[in-house]
């Protein structure tokens, strides 16, 4: 009897012992899984944070790249105004030199009108050649876009003449050019030389 008595005993001491084991395993384990979550949490913030600064970066380098394509459109507009006023420019000074070119050259061809005044077609040989000299003159003129005044029977025109003399004549019409004293030149659009004139009425 002693002997069993002994076995119950040592058997539920071992159960006991069991119970206890197993629930200290239980509170070990709640307890690991307690930190686990905790550190899954703390990691799941540090990866948020991470992220959230990696859109912080992002935000920066398109703030940075929209930067950038607003200077470089500047700059191509500038650019562009840049190169369209310099051939304005350009198309400016051409024009200018030009007509101070063609300005130096009318004396020359008033000279030649004057001397071949004076002499009658087909007398001279030498005149016949200064006149074909006068004529190729004239022509080249004309090709660069230097042309004539039309000034004898036309209305007077400030922009194109330049009144010297006023005659009182009743054939002619008011305000009628009727003498040239020295043809005017244009190149292009613009005047080189008024005529001077004498204007009737």
């Amino acid at each position: 009897m002693a002997e069993n008595k002994m076995e119950e005993f040592s058997t539920e001491e071992a159960v006991k012992e069991a119970v206890e084991n197993a629930e200290e395993m239980k509170e070990e384990a709640a307890a690991e899984n307690t930190e686990e979550a905790a550190e899954a949490k703390g990691s799941e913030k540090e990866s948020k944070k991470g992220f959230k600064k990696k859109e912080k970066k992002k935000d920066k380098r398109d703030e940075q790249i929209e930067q950038l394509n607003d200077r470089v459109m500047r700059q191509m507009a500038e650019f562009e105004n840049f190169r369209r006023r310099t051939e304005v420019e350009k198309s400016q000074m051409f024009a200018t030199g030009a007509k101070s070119i063609v300005e130096k050259i009318l004396p020359v061809v008033d000279n030649f009108e004057r001397g071949l005044a004076t002499v009658e077609e087909g007398a001279d040989p030498f005149a016949d050649g200064m006149l074909m000299i006068y004529k190729q003159l004239l022509t080249t003129l004309d090709e660069a876009g230097v042309k004539p005044i039309e000034a004898v029977g036309q209305e007077f025109n400030p922009d194109f003449h330049n009144a010297v003399m006023h005659v009182e004549d009743e054939e002619v019409g008011e305000n009628i050019v009727v003498e040239e004293f020295q043809k005017g030149y244009m190149y292009n659009d613009t005047v080189v030389r008024h005529s001077m004139v004498k204007v009737a009425n």
